[in-house]
């Protein structure tokens, strides 16, 4: 299974290079730094490709946003917290979220659909998207290259020291939930001192 997997890698590299980096990407990006590493992919095709593939998802996430309201509307009754800190994000900080929106873990889908409901520009996204996924790519791709074989080691050692390798993943995938879980509600509990302050200034208090 693992021989006919790096097979079909091999062979359709650039393609799946795409399709992973449409659906979610950073695991997609390292492969592609190591795949350049062992020679079986280009660095620079390897960017170019993954950026088009993160960028590629997030404008169908955005005109999901703008053109598929009934979509929307049912997700928002799952998601309604998310859409509401996304909304908060874009009106805080512009268009400069749009630049680091794949970096928002639990975000990145919902981010693009909720300045998709807006009248923000399709043509400015479209632009600042395709210009911060190639950013995206190369920052990881790049590196992956050239640690390719350190890469390498460590996953020949996790793979043959698997017992410990799942507590450590699993411990930081921990860490990474619960931090974006903390700025999530630092988000909301600014905007929930704020609303109370107007109150009482309207209020006279």
């Amino acid at each position: 299974m693992e021989e006919l997997l790096i097979e079909l890698i091999k062979t359709y590299g650039y393609i799946i290079l795409f399709l992973w980096c449409m659906l979610e990407g950073e695991m997609a990006l390292i492969m592609g730094g190591i795949l350049s590493h062992t020679g079986n992919m280009n660095v620079g095709l390897a960017v170019f490709i993954a950026g088009l593939g993160g960028f590629a998802g997030d404008q169908l996430y955005f005109y999901i946003g703008r053109y598929n309201k009934k979509y929307i509307n049912k997700k928002l009754r799952s998601q309604r917290r998310k859409f509401a800190i996304a909304h908060l994000l874009m009106k805080k900080y512009g268009s400069p979220i749009i630049f680091i929106q794949r970096y928002l873990y639990g975000l990145r889908t919902i981010l693009p659909m909720s300045i998709g409901l807006t009248r923000y520009s399709a043509k400015k996204f479209a632009i600042i998207n395709l210009f911060s996924a190639w950013a995206w790519a190369a920052i990881t791709i790049i590196p992956a290259y050239f640690l390719g074989e350190h890469i390498l080691d460590i996953l020949g050692m996790a793979k043959e020291h698997w017992y410990y390798a799942l507590p450590v993943v699993a411990a930081f995938l921990a860490v990474v939930v619960y931090a974006f879980k903390k700025f999530e509600n630092n988000i909301l509990n600014n905007r929930k001192i704020i609303r109370e302050k107007h109150l009482k200034e309207t209020n006279g208090v």
